[in-house]
């Protein structure tokens, strides 16, 4: 009986494990912030990132289970049932540890020396993503678009719903991914993906100003210089249909040919006094001499 009982347990693996269990990497690691790594290095380059530091072991497993480039991970927290996505930067954490950046460890909901599980996952290419600032300041900057294209690169993978933290000039925005495609999670590892922008957290468009009907300016009667009341003209009367006369038409116009028509009056006849008058004749009276004729001097 019993060694019908080892041969049943030895026939148990002899039969080879399926492909999908073979290439998987499952492990749960206690996860703490990049302030908690020991070393004289500067680790903050993880904060600017969507990588995290794991043990050697993990490089020697992945290693055997021939993990294809790029390495890229699911992070759950069962607690909670959150999870997310990242890539990995280096294996240098002590064994059992794993180093996240702390935006992600908020989006896990995780405190430092929590649970995490990491399991080895193949994702789909990005083609679009869309963000929105989770503070107006970020539209304080020049070019935001680029700041963040710069940024993500820094990242291996986005996973819809997590508030990612970048750093620029100094200080942290935080931009949650509000959608991701063609999935939920993408990888954006050497990829041609379109960025777009929802309106930031708390932002207000700014009010236009209300259009007030303007009052014309010089609005006051002028004074005259000697006190008298400046007088007001009466409007013009209307012109009616009848009193517009309208022209005889020349009908021996001529094209080429300009020809000035001026009103004739007719002239009145011509009396008596008219010819007496036209008959006069300037200077035609006879000389009176001042001396008397016949005296000589």
């Amino acid at each position: 009986l019993f060694s019908h009982q080892n041969e049943l347990f030895f026939n148990m693996f002899d039969h080879p494990m399926p492909r999908a269990f073979q290439n998987r990497f499952s492990t749960q690691y206690r996860c703490y912030s990049v302030s908690m790594l020991a070393g004289p290095n500067d680790r903050s380059d993880v904060e600017k990132g969507g990588k995290i530091i794991m043990p050697p072991s993990a490089l020697d497993q992945l290693s055997r289970l021939n993990i294809t480039y790029p390495m890229l991970f699911k992070l759950t927290n069962k607690n909670s049932d959150r999870m997310t996505h990242c890539g990995v930067l280096e294996f240098v954490a002590d064994e059992g540890i794993c180093y996240l950046p702390h935006w992600m460890m908020q989006n896990l909901l995780l405190e430092e020396g929590g649970l995490v599980q990491v399991e080895s996952v193949n994702l789909m290419v990005a083609t679009y993503s869309k963000f929105q600032p989770q503070s107006p300041d970020f539209l304080d900057i020049t070019n935001p678009k680029a700041v963040l294209e710069n940024a993500l690169r820094n990242f291996a993978c986005l996973t819809t719903g997590d508030v990612i933290a970048i750093n620029y000039n100094e200080k942290i925005y935080e931009l949650r991914v509000m959608e991701t495609k063609p999935d939920k999670a993408v990888s954006i590892i050497e990829c041609d993906m379109n960025v777009d922008f929802d309106a930031p957290l708390g932002y207000k468009e700014p009010e236009r100003p209300t259009q007030h009907h303007e009052e014309p300016a010089f609005t006051g009667s002028g004074n005259r210089l000697d006190g008298k009341k400046k007088g007001i003209e009466p409007s013009p009367a209307p012109i009616g249909p009848s009193d517009i006369k309208r022209g005889i038409p020349n009908y021996d116009f001529k094209i080429g040919k300009i020809t000035f028509i001026r009103n004739s009056r007719p002239q009145p006849r011509k009396t008596e006094e008219d010819d007496s008058v036209s008959s006069f004749i300037a200077f035609s009276g006879e000389g009176q001499s001042l001396r008397k004729k016949g005296r000589k001097p």
